[in-house]
C-alpha cells in the first residue's frame, strides 16, 4: 500500500481550506510540507497498531507489518507448526538438555518466540534443526560452489 495518496488527500483537503486567500494557500502549503514526514510516520504508526490488533485476533499465526521505501504491505505469516517440521530421524521421544544463557538472550529468545506464537521450547528446538541443517548443507558444498538460500 504506498502511503503518498493518503497524505496527498490530507495536503489537498488543507489546500481546500485556504480557498481562493493566496496568504492562507501559501500557509497550507508550508504546512503541509512540514507535515509530510509526520504524516507518513503516523500512518506507519497506524498500519503498525493494526497489524498488532490483528494478530491478537488469530488463533494462529501473525500479521507483519513489512515496509519497502515508503510502501507499506500487512503480510500474514503462519505460525511453524511443531508437528510438521519434525525430521524424519526423530523417533518420537523427548529428552531434556539444561541450557544456561545469560538474561538478554533469553529474553530475545522469548520474545522471537512470542512473536512467532509458539512456546520457547518449540521455538528452541526449531532454531537448533535450522542450524544443524545449515551445517549438514555447508558440508555438502564443493569447490567454489555456494549452496544455500537468502531472504531479503
Amino acid at each position: 500500500m504506498e502511503l503518498t495518496p493518503h497524505v496527498e488527500a490530507i495536503r489537498a483537503s488543507l489546500r481546500a481550506v485556504a480557498g481562493d486567500d493566496e496568504a492562507a494557500a501559501a500557509m497550507a502549503e508550508r504546512l503541509s510540507t512540514a507535515l509530510d514526514a509526520s504524516l507518513h510516520l503516523q500512518l506507519l504508526d497506524l498500519l503498525s497498531q493494526l497489524a498488532l490488533e490483528l494478530t491478537e485476533q488469530l488463533p494462529t499465526g501473525h500479521i507483519e507489518l513489512r515496509l519497502a521505501g515508503r510502501d507499506a504491505q500487512l503480510v500474514y505469516t503462519d505460525a511453524p507448526d511443531a508437528t510438521t517440521s519434525a525430521s524424519s530421524e526423530d523417533d518420537g521421544t523427548t529428552a531434556r538438555l539444561t541450557l544456561r544463557m545469560s538474561e538478554s538472550l533469553k529474553s530475545s529468545v522469548e520474545d522471537a518466540a512470542a512473536r512467532q506464537g509458539v512456546s520457547t521450547n518449540s521455538w528452541l528446538v526449531a532454531a537448533v534443526r535450522r542450524g544443524l541443517d545449515q551445517s549438514t548443507s555447508r558440508k555438502r558444498s564443493v569447490g567454489n560452489r555456494l549452496t544455500g538460500y537468502a531472504q531479503g
